[in-house]
């Protein structure tokens, strides 16, 4: 695997983990949407980062 590989799959693990942040915070009772926000807007600069490479 090269660097560029093992840099994708690592932006990609990440990805998935605040996915599953996000999920795991809408499925509270009261979500707080600060944190929300914030979750969204590194899931997508990630995203970003990924589609840019």
């Amino acid at each position: 695997m090269g660097m560029q590989d093992a840099h994708i799959s690592a932006l990609e693990t990440k990805h998935a983990d605040l996915d599953a942040r996000i999920m795991q915070e809408e499925q509270r009772r009261h979500p707080d949407m600060t944190t929300l926000s914030r979750l969204k807007k590194e899931k997508l600069k990630l995203k970003e980062a990924i589609a840019g490479i």
